[in-house]
């Protein structure tokens, strides 16, 4: 069974905060082009995810989620 990452978690919780990804990337220093991966569903590095994680102060199951297909 193959499995994807889903970063939806995150734009929602964004979204309730009034927060927008652009200034979130800013602020925890990633690049646009991981923004980008992150918004096509791409692996990022465990680092990303923990500098959300800790900005946000929240959980990594706040910020992604494993979706499997088929």
């Amino acid at each position: 069974m193959e499995a994807y990452v889903s970063y939806d978690p995150l734009w929602a919780l964004l979204g309730n905060r009034e927060l927008n990804r652009a200034q979130m990337a800013r602020d925890i220093g990633i690049s646009k082009s991981t923004l980008a991966k992150m918004g096509h569903d791409e692996n990022v590095s465990l680092e990303v995810i923990c500098r959300i994680c800790a900005y946000l102060n929240c959980s990594v199951e706040d910020v992604m989620e494993i979706k499997h297909v088929g």
